[in-house]
């Protein structure tokens, strides 16, 4: 009798455990072929291609102006004072360093304007994955194509990791994480 509680026992305890493995469920997904495949997005390329072309436009018409003002430079210099050659140069040298800046601005505003378009696309695309994953019960998705190592993109409220980290390491957890 008591062998057959105690192999009950045993069989509760490996059920319970084979119960709770079950329970982890994680799923890989390719966020930027989901987003390729928005409607939205034949409409962000030809937006963000026509930034892109109004910005080289500015930026050659800027780089024709300087190339024709150095151009007389070079023609003029010769019968120029020093005081003039230099005073010119230094005009010369502030225009080509105004382009560059423009250059680097034009840059920085580009990707401002490619993540303007793109963040309500991204927004939607996480908020299915996050529906999707909480309709079919699972508790851990990654991107399968975020560079070499997969990211994780969603993951159960209630999984604990992160406190059991923080109290492993004796830091008390706030009432919400930080924003990334």
């Amino acid at each position: 009798m008591k062998a057959r509680i105690f192999l009950s026992a045993i069989a509760l305890f490996c059920f319970g455990f084979v119960a709770n493995a079950q329970e982890v469920k994680i799923g890989y997904t390719n966020v930027e072929y989901i987003m390729s495949l928005m409607p939205e997005m034949e409409q962000i390329d030809a937006d963000i291609k026509d930034y892109s072309n109004q910005l080289g436009q500015q930026i050659q018409t800027k780089s024709t102006d300087f190339q024709r003002q150095a151009q007389a430079f070079q023609q003029a210099a010769p019968n120029m004072t020093e005081d003039a050659r230099n005073t010119k140069q230094q005009e010369l040298q502030k225009l080509q360093q105004e382009i560059q800046k423009f250059e680097q601005d034009a840059q920085a505003g580009y990707q401002r304007k490619l993540q303007e378009l793109l963040q309500p696309v991204q927004t939607k695309v996480y908020n299915a994955i996050n529906s999707v994953a909480a309709e079919h019960n699972y508790t851990h998705i990654l991107s399968e194509s975020a560079g070499q190592a997969p990211v994780l993109l969603y993951t159960k409220d209630n999984d604990p990791f992160t406190d059991l980290v923080l109290a492993k390491l004796g830091i008390e957890a706030t009432e919400e994480p930080a924003a990334n």
